[in-house]
């Protein structure tokens, strides 16, 4: 089986819906591969954009070129304002995997893009900037004994550093 990384940067969203009427708003996104939980990755909160946060914060996946094959798996980046009483909802972007693939390729692989945050039914609020990288094609396998020497040489035989 064959995948290739993926570098994703949260840069910055402009011109959010404020969620908040008396705090400043506090804002993270979440960016979530596929459908699949356990790839899901966070940014840390901004708190001081409010409604427009900046973070420029790298995330990094490994993708199945499979993925890259089919318009159905959407990365999806849902923006949340962080209050005590449970976080609120702002927005989200969704796209497809091979698009971004497919306009990446002519490019080099890379690209930086915007895209209007969506909340339900209703009309964009804001827009969201990110670029990202994708890798070349590599056997899975290969992938796994790159991650495990990098690993290695991080942190040192006894696995903390």
């Amino acid at each position: 089986m064959e995948c290739r990384k993926l570098e994703l940067t949260i840069n910055s969203a402009n011109d959010l819906r404020g969620v908040r009427r008396i705090f400043k708003m506090k804002v993270y996104a979440k960016v979530l591969i596929g459908g699949n939980q356990g790839m899901e990755k966070r940014t840390p909160v901004d708190k001081h954009g409010q409604t427009n946060p900046a973070w420029n914060y790298t995330m990094k996946y490994s993708i199945s070129e499979q993925w890259l094959e089919h318009h159905g798996t959407m990365l999806v980046v849902k923006l949340y304002c962080k209050r005590k009483l449970g976080d609120r909802y702002i927005g989200e972007v969704h796209q497809s995997l091979k698009q971004l693939y497919d306009y990446a390729s002519p490019l080099g692989g890379s690209a930086v893009v915007w895209f209007p945050v969506q909340m339900g039914c209703a009309e964009s609020q804001g827009q969201l900037c990110f670029s990202y990288k994708f890798g070349e094609k590599v056997a899975i396998e290969k992938l796994m004994l790159a991650e495990s020497i990098a690993s290695f040489l991080a942190t040192g035989p006894g696995g903390a550093i």
